[in-house]
C-alpha cells in the first residue's frame, strides 16, 4: 500500500463526516420546528415547565444555574455532561390552536445532570435574571452540539496533516500492513486471571503500537482491562483512560478505584453519586487547601468589577489578585495531576484544555467498538500506544446518515485493526455470566463457537426444571404494531401488556418474598424508545409490582449495553404481514439484547414476521427446539388463577386491554 492511502482513507472519512454532520443538524433544526414539546418531553431531549434554583460559581470560576424538572420525571431524559442547551418560553395564553414558543437566543452547558436536577454553565449573569424574571414557563432543551463535530474534524485534520512523529506512524501503521512493534518482556503470571484473560494482560504489556482486546459478553473485559492498566503502571507514572460515553468513562473508572489507583476524573460523571464525584476534577479542585484562598481571591475580584466606578483607580489590585489566583490555580493543578495515576475522560473530554499540552505513553481506549474513528483520533494525538477494548459483534456508533453508513462511516477505528492486524487481537474465550443454555446460540452465530462458559455458571438458574430461554409467540394478537414518529419509534400496545402479564406470572412462581430475599433483579428490554415507555408507565400503574420497582429496570437495548440482570424480558415489537423488522436487521443490537440475561431470557414477539429474516428464524428454533411450545404452561407463560396457560387466543384480562396514556 503506497504512502498516500492512509491520507486518502482519512479524507474520505472526513467528507462521510461532514455528511453525517449536515444530515444530523437538518433532523435537528426540521424536529425542533416540527415537534411539539411534549414530545420532545417524552423523548427525553426536553423538561418542560422547570424551575430556577441557586446560581454560584464552580470550582472552574463558571457561572453556574440549578434547573429543576416539575414534570414527567418518570422519563429517562439525555441531558449529561457537555451537552449545549437553550432556553424556551410558552406563551400559554396564547391566540389559536398553537402556544407561543419563543426560544431564548443563547446556549448553556451542562455541567451534571441527575434525574430531575442539573446544572448548567450560564454565558453571564444578565441571562440567569432574564430566566428567573419570566413570566412565562420556562423550558429547557437539547441543543445541536456542534463542539463534539469541530473536535473530530479538527483531529482528522491534524492527523492527516501529520508529516512526522508518533501520530503520523500510528496512522500509517493502522492503514497499511505494516508490522506492529512488540517489546520482549517475558510473560508474566495472574493466577488470578483466567488463561485467555492472563494472555490479554501480557499481550498488554509487550504490545509497542496497538492491542486489542476482544471481550465477548460477560467474558470478564472490564477485569482485564483493569488489570492490563495496573500493570502498565508499574512501568509508566501516568496513562489516559478514555470511553465513547460517560458511563463508560464512570463504570471503569469505578472499578480502577475500587483496585486503588488514584483516578481524575476529566467532566463529571452520569452515575451522580458520592463515590464517583469524588474523584472528579472539580470535587478535588475544590477539596484542595488552597482552594478557600482562591475562592477568596476570586470573590474579591467578582466585587471589585461590580463596585468599581469611573475614576476609580483600581486597575493594579485588580492585576495582583489576578496574578495570585492564577498562581493559586497552577498549584493546585499541578498537585492534582501530579498525585494522579489515571486520567480518565471521554474521547471528547480529552481535548479538554485541562490537558493541553500533556503526553501519556499509553492510552486505553474502552468500548471502542462504539465510537467513531474521528473521535478515537482525538484522544491519540496525546499517546504513544493505544490499547482498545471492546466487542465489535455488539452495538456499533450511533450513525443517522444512510449515506454516511453506507460511504463506512460505522467502520470503526478497532473494526479496521481487527481485520488488518489480526495479530494484535486477543479474543478472551470464558464467559461468567449466563446459563450455558443463552450463552449457545449468540456463540455459535457471532463468535464460531469459541467461548466457553465457566463451570460455577453453567448451569446457573432460578427455577427447578426452568428452561433457560423461551419465545412467546405473539402472532395471533389482534393488535400489530403502530408508528408513532421519526426518531421515537414503534409501539405494539396489546405485546406490551401480554409482556408484563408474563412479568407477573413468572414473579409468581419465583415467589414474591424469595425475589426479595434474594434481590432477583429484572431488565425489560425493547428495541422502541414509544415501547419502552409504554412498558415503564403500565409496570408504574400496576400496583403488583409495587414492592419490586427497585428491582425492574427498563430501557432500550442500546441503554442496558454493559449491564447484565438475572431475568431478561425482551419485546420485540414488530408485527407486520410484510416482515419488516426494520433497525432489528442490525443483528449486533440483538446480540446485546440477549446477552444480558445471567438466568431466564424471555423473548415476546411476532413469529410470522421475526422469522422471516434467518437469525430470527434460527434463534426461534433453538428456542423451540430447548422448550415447549408457548400454549403449554411453561415457565415463562403467563398463568391465570387457576394456573393455567393463558395462549395469545384466550380471552384478554383486565390488565390486557388497558389502554394507558
Amino acid at each position: 500500500m503506497d504512502n498516500s492511502s492512509p491520507i486518502l482513507e482519512l479524507t474520505r472519512q472526513r467528507m462521510l463526516l461532514q455528511v453525517e454532520y449536515a444530515c444530523e443538524k437538518e433532523n435537528f433544526r426540521r424536529q425542533t420546528e416540527a415537534f411539539g414539546i411534549q414530545r420532545k418531553v417524552k423523548r427525553g431531549d426536553a423538561w418542560y415547565p422547570i424551575k430556577t434554583g441557586r446560581t454560584y460559581y464552580n470550582s472552574l470560576n463558571q457561572e453556574v444555574l440549578e434547573i429543576i424538572r416539575q414534570d414527567e420525571s418518570d422519563i429517562e431524559h439525555n441531558f449529561e455532561y457537555g451537552r449545549p442547551v437553550c432556553f424556551f418560553t410558552i406563551n400559554e395564553h396564547a391566540k389559536g390552536n398553537e402556544k407561543s414558543i419563543r426560544y431564548l437566543p443563547f446556549t448553556a452547558t451542562v455541567s451534571y445532570a441527575e434525574a430531575d436536577r442539573m446544572v448548567v454553565v450560564m454565558p453571564d449573569s444578565s441571562r440567569i435574571l432574564e430566566l428567573q424574571r419570566s413570566e412565562m414557563p420556562v423550558g429547557i432543551q437539547l441543543s445541536f452540539d456542534e463542539t463534539s463535530y469541530r473536535l473530530m474534524f479538527e483531529a482528522l485534520d491534524r492527523v492527516i496533516n501529520a508529516r512526522s512523529g508518533r501520530l503520523a506512524y500510528l496512522r500509517d501503521l493502522f492503514y497499511s500492513g505494516m508490522k506492529a512493534g512488540r517489546f520482549t518482556f517475558g510473560p508474566m503470571r495472574f493466577p488470578w486471571l483466567n488463561p485467555s484473560q492472563e494472555h490479554a494482560v501480557n499481550e498488554m504489556m509487550v504490545a509497542k503500537d496497538v492491542m486489542v482486546v476482544h471481550g465477548p459478553p460477560g467474558t470478564g473485559k472490564t477485569t482485564t482491562l483493569v488489570e492490563g492498566i495496573y500493570e502498565t503502571l508499574r512501568r509508566e507514572n501516568q496513562v489516559l483512560v478514555c470511553a465513547q460515553s460517560n458511563m463508560a468513562v464512570d463504570w471503569i473508572s469505578e472499578k480502577l478505584v475500587d483496585r486503588g489507583l488514584n483516578v481524575l476524573r476529566i467532566g463529571n460523571p452520569t452515575r451522580v453519586n458520592d463515590k464517583m464525584l469524588s474523584f472528579t476534577y472539580e470535587r478535588r479542585f475544590e477539596a484542595h487547601p488552597d482552594y478557600p484562598q482562591l475562592w477568596s481571591i476570586r470573590k474579591a475580584i467578582r466585587q471589585i468589577r461590580k463596585q468599581r466606578r469611573r475614576g476609580d483607580d483600581l486597575h493594579q489590585k485588580l492585576e495582583r489578585l489576578r496574578s495570585r489566583a492564577v498562581e493559586l490555580e497552577l498549584r493546585i493543578n499541578n498537585d492534582l495531576f501530579g498525585e494522579a495515576r489515571v486520567i480518565a475522560s471521554t474521547l471528547t473530554g480529552s481535548a479538554n484544555r485541562l490537558l493541553e499540552g500533556m503526553k501519556f505513553g499509553t492510552l486505553f481506549i474502552d468500548e471502542a467498538a462504539q465510537a467513531l474513528e474521528a473521535a478515537c483520533w482525538i484522544a491519540l494525538r496525546r499517546a504513544t500506544r493505544v490499547v482498545l477494548a471492546g466487542d465489535h459483534c455488539q452495538l456499533p456508533p450511533t450513525v443517522k446518515s444512510i449515506a454516511a453508513l453506507k460511504g463506512g462511516l460505522g467502520t470503526t477505528l478497532m473494526e479496521r485493526i481487527v481485520e488488518r492486524k489480526p495479530e494484535v487481537v486477543t479474543l478472551l474465550t470464558v464467559q461468567y455470566r449466563m446459563n450455558e443454555e443463552i450463552m449457545r446460540f449468540p456463540n455459535e452465530w457471532f463468535y464460531q463457537g469459541r467461548i466457553t462458559s465457566a463451570p460455577q455458571i453453567k448451569y446457573r438458574g432460578i427455577l427447578d426444571l426452568d428452561c433457560p430461554m423461551t419465545w412467546i409467540d405473539t402472532s395471533a394478537l389482534e393488535g400489530k404494531e403502530e408508528f408513532v414518529g421519526e426518531n421515537f419509534g414503534r409501539i405494539n400496545r396489546q405485546e406490551a401488556e401480554l409482556t408484563v402479564a408474563t412479568l407477573t406470572s413468572y414473579f409468581n412462581k419465583i415467589g414474591k418474598q424469595r425475589l426479595l430475599d434474594e434481590s432477583i433483579d429484572v431488565g425489560v428490554i425493547s428495541p422502541y424508545r414509544a415501547q419502552v415507555q409504554y412498558l415503564r408507565r403500565l409496570i408504574k400503574k400496576d400496583e403488583f409490582f409495587k414492592p419490586y420497582r427497585h428491582l425492574i429496570t427498563v430501557n432500550t437495548v442500546d441503554g442496558f449495553q454493559g449491564q447484565e440482570r438475572d431475568v431478561i424480558v425482551i419485546s420485540l415489537v414488530r408485527a407486520n404481514d410484510e416482515g419488516q423488522i426494520g433497525f432489528l436487521r442490525d443483528l449486533r443490537r440483538m446480540n446485546v439484547a440477549i446477552t444480558r440475561a445471567r438466568m431466564k431470557l424471555i423473548i415476546l414477539g411476532d413469529a410470522a414476521t421475526m422469522t422471516r429474516h434467518p437469525f430470527y428464524k434460527k434463534l426461534y428454533d433453538h428456542i423451540m427446539k430447548a422448550n415447549r411450545p408457548y400454549g403449554a404452561a411453561d415457565d415463562g407463560a403467563p398463568v391465570d388463577s387457576n394456573d393455567n396457560a393463558v395462549t395469545a387466543d384466550s380471552p384478554k384480562t383486565d390488565t390486557q386491554t388497558q389502554d394507558i396514556t
